[in-house]
This record gives structure tokens, C-alpha cells and sequence, in this order.
């Protein structure tokens, strides 16, 4: 028997109805809030794939638009803008990155790649394009949901949701980042940072001096109590090539030889001690939950 590209729902009761009289799931004990309703575009040329995607996101209580290619894709996304994108890498003609690279060329939107590859550079490379997360086939469809609200959850909060105090803007090290706009600039200059980058970068600029690892980052920052690590090398790397003088040479993020990384703000004048290196000092990774198993990646940052 072939393996699905998905993982059914495991057997035990039937769910309560939701409104739209479909089975509606509960979030598992300890997670957030759902976000606010959103609109999502499924890109997915396995019907099958994109039907039980489709109807998890419905039941999660999003308005889900669907296309089976990349220039399908593209019109939908002009004629309804979506607010996340679930993006199959491997599509017919115009491949995922493209059409990736095609979306953010018409403005940001966060994107969940969906891919069959098992390969680490494939699951870089789609990174490196923009992807805020992805999920490799066979998946549990109730990890993509969650994976999809924790990145919707930056751009949209839960209704009655109420954003954390702040003494202002964060800013260090000539960087500033406007939390309310999702503006970030270095010396008066706008920056062009994806939705993780925009978020990295504010938690460094909130906690400046301090070290931390991965798999705290990927908590933090990511709302993901697991996940590749890499995926936040790969982040770090984007954001060094964005903030600082020399990204060979990083003196603003710095890296932590058997912790992580730490942000200094005094180091882009020289008075901080440097490393000299960008690469990434923390290794491994740990299991998934749901059926998908996610590992962490060699070091890339």
C-alpha cells in the first residue's frame, strides 16, 4: 500500500460540530488561543493533499481558497490576497520557490512550505526564499493547522487579544523596530525583513545582552515548543545578512560557542568581545509530535 502524504486523524470518538457542521477540534492543553479567522491559499497539486488540508483549516475556522499550480496560485492570490499561504514545493511547471519568490515580490505574506523532500537542502532552500515554516510529507494535518496558527498568531492575535505592554519601540545598535507599523530600520534606513526576521530581530532588541539557545528561540520567537533547528539558523543567517556591517564578521548577533546566540548592541562599535565566526554553535534537535518527525539540521548559520 502507498504511503499517504498525510496521517489520519487517529481513531477514538467523534469530534463536536462546529457551526459550519463540520467536526470541530479543541487546541491541545497548553497551547495559545487560535488566532483570528484568516484567509488561507492551499497550493497542492494532489487533490487528495489539499482536500484533508482544506477541510482541517475549514474546521479550524479559516476561509480556505485552493489551486493545484503556481500560476493558479498566483491569480487567486492577486484577486483575494491571502493572509497565510500553505505552498507544496514540488508543483508541476512552476515549482514552489518560484511561486514563493512571485508572492513576496507582490508583498509579504507568511508561508508554510508543504514538501515531500526529505532532503535538508531542500528544506534550506526553501527557507532562504522566505518560507516561515514548513511541514514534511507524510504529515498529521492537525500539526499543519497548529504550525499554521502559530504563524498566524504574529500577524494575527486572537480576538479580544490584547498586546503585551511596552516601555516603546525597542531599539539598540542603530536598530529600531516598530512593533505596531512591522517596521525595522538600521540608521534611519527601512529594512526588508520577512514576517520571522521582523520578530527575530524585536526579541533580540527586548532582550539585548543575553544568550540563548535554538531551541529557546524556536519557543520564543517561533511560539513552537518543537521544530527543526535550523530553522532558526537559517533565520539568524538571513537577519546577519540584513543588520550587519560585515555578515562574514557578525558583531550584532552574535554567536555563543555551545549556547546560541546573543545580541549585543555595543558590539558595531568594536567595545564588545567578538568571535569573528557565523556559524552556528548549537547542534541536534529533538523528536516531532504528531507523526512528523523534525530534526535538527547541520550547521548552516
Amino acid at each position: 500500500m502507498p504511503q499517504q502524504p498525510y496521517e489520519p486523524a487517529p481513531p477514538g470518538g467523534r469530534p463536536s460540530q462546529g457551526a459550519s457542521g463540520r467536526p470541530a477540534e479543541a487546541p491541545p492543553d497548553g497551547f495559545p488561543a487560535a488566532p483570528a479567522p484568516a484567509r488561507v491559499l492551499v497550493v497542492d497539486d494532489d487533490p487528495t493533499v489539499a482536500e484533508v488540508v482544506a477541510g482541517y483549516l475549514e474546521r479550524a475556522g479559516h476561509v480556505v481558497d485552493r489551486a493545484g499550480d503556481g500560476p493558479a496560485a498566483l491569480e487567486l492570490a492577486g484577486a483575494h490576497r491571502p493572509d497565510l499561504v500553505v505552498l507544496d514545493l514540488m508543483l508541476p511547471g512552476m515549482d514552489g520557490l518560484e511561486v514563493c519568490r512571485r508572492l513576496r515580490g507582490a508583498g509579504p505574506v507568511p508561508v508554510v512550505m508543504l514538501t515531500a523532500r526529505g532532503d535538508e537542502d531542500d528544506r534550506i532552500l526553501g527557507l532562504e526564499v522566505g518560507a516561515d515554516d514548513y511541514v514534511t510529507k507524510p504529515f498529521s494535518p492537525r500539526e499543519l493547522v497548529l504550525r499554521v496558527e502559530s504563524v498566524l498568531r504574529r500577524t494575527r492575535p486572537a480576538p479580544g487579544a490584547r498586546p503585551p505592554a511596552e516601555a516603546g519601540p525597542p531599539s539598540a545598535g542603530g536598530l529600531a523596530v516598530d512593533p505596531a507599523a512591522r517596521r525595522a530600520t538600521k540608521d534611519g534606513t527601512e529594512l526588508a525583513l520577512t514576517l520571522r526576521e521582523f520578530d527575530l530581530l524585536a526579541f533580540f532588541l527586548r532582550h539585548p545582552g543575553r544568550a540563548f539557545a535554538r531551541d529557546e528561540l524556536m519557543r520564543e520567537v517561533w511560539g513552537w515548543d518543537f521544530g527543526d533547528l535550523s530553522t532558526v539558523t537559517v533565520h539568524v543567517r538571513r537577519l546577519r545578512g540584513k543588520v550587519e556591517d560585515d555578515p562574514a564578521r557578525p558583531a550584532l548577533v552574535q554567536t555563543v560557542w555551545g549556547v546560541g546566540y546573543r545580541f549585543d548592541p555595543a558590539g558595531r562599535d568594536g567595545s564588545a568581545l567578538r568571535d569573528g565566526h557565523g556559524g552556528s554553535a548549537v547542534r541536534g534537535g529533538r523528536e516531532g509530535h504528531g507523526g512528523s518527525a523534525v530534526r535538527g539540521g547541520r550547521e548552516t548559520g
